[in-house]
This record gives C-alpha cells, sequence and structure tokens, in this order.
C-alpha cells in the first residue's frame, strides 16, 4: 500500500495531465511497476518462472518490459513507457526519469552484470540506447534517440547517435 501511495504522489507530481488520483490506475508506467514488484520478489525467491510469467503478462498489457531481475529503487517514473526495455542486470537508482521507448540493454551474452546503471536523479530521453554495464551518473540527461555505450558523468548532458557531451 505504502508503494501505491507513492506512485500517485510521484505521478502527480511529475504529470500535469493527471486530474485525479483515479486516472494513476490507467497509467501504463503504474501497472507496469506493480507487475515488476511481484515479479521481482518470486525472482529473488528462485521462482523464476512465475516472475518471468508476470513480467510477459505485464509487458502484454503495458508495453513496457521490465526484467524481474532488474533492481529497482524508490520514485521510478517512466513517462508513457511504452516501448521502454529494461534488462536483467540494470541497476535503477532513486528518483530516475525514464521516457517511451528507452532501452536499457546489454551488448554481450553473458550471465555476469551486461546492463546499465543509472544513478540518482538521471533522466532519460524518449528513445534513447543505453547498453552495456555502464554507468549513468547521478542527475545526469542523456538526450531524445541518443546511443550511449560509455560511463556519463554526474550532472552533465549527453545527446547525439554515439552520444557526446554537450558544455
Amino acid at each position: 500500500m505504502k508503494f501505491i501511495k507513492e506512485q500517485i504522489k510521484l505521478i502527480r507530481k511529475k504529470d500535469p495531465a493527471i486530474k485525479n488520483n483515479l486516472e494513476i490506475f490507467l497509467y501504463p508506467s503504474f501497472k507496469a511497476l506493480i507487475y515488476y514488484k511481484v515479479a521481482h520478489y518470486f525472482y529473488l525467491k528462485n521462482h523464476f518462472f512465475i516472475a518471468r510469467f508476470l513480467s510477459e503478462r505485464a509487458k502484454r498489457k503495458t508495453g513496457i518490459e521490465i526484467h524481474p531481475g532488474a533492481q529497482i529503487g524508490k520514485n521510478l517514473f517512466i513517462d508513457h513507457g511504452l516501448g521502454v526495455v529494461i534488462g536483467e542486470t540494470a541497476i535503477i537508482e532513486d528518483e530516475v526519469t525514464i521516457y517511451h521507448g528507452v532501452t536499457l540493454g546489454s551488448v554481450k551474452n553473458t550471465k555476469e552484470k551486461r546492463h546499465p546503471t543509472i544513478q540518482k536523479g538521471a533522466v532519460i530521453g524518449a528513445h534513447a540506447q543505453i547498453l552495456g554495464n555502464i554507468i549513468i551518473g547521478e542527475n545526469a540527461r542523456i538526450g531524445a534517440n541518443a546511443l550511449v555505450l560509455h560511463d556519463v558523468k554526474a550532472n552533465s548532458t549527453v545527446v547525439g547517435n554515439k552520444a557526446t557531451e554537450i558544455k
């Protein structure tokens, strides 16, 4: 129940289009994150089939794919959400914002850590692709459609296909 109250407060704060609390129950990211919480619980208990079943159901219902093994902190805000993919070894810290079409993916097929770590307060623009075991620093901003293959420093902004820092 605490998670639901926190999500309602977060979505009301971040999305001016929401007019009342009931609308939040229609929000795809709200549903996807509830599914993720339950799936992650089963994943941690080594009930991998149930975890993946719930994850796949969430993907079909919301268009947001979050692997149950991903680690997600507090107050993740996924705006619109359609096409978001978060891989198994991804780590997302608190207060992160992700827009639609974002992929937190891998560049290799191994069992070790292979997905990005997104640190506190980062904002990831629509359709950005962040690939590999890299770190996106605190409060960093990733521009829309950016392809990020290397670490991004805290408090910086990167843009472009092969993202480069801008001043």
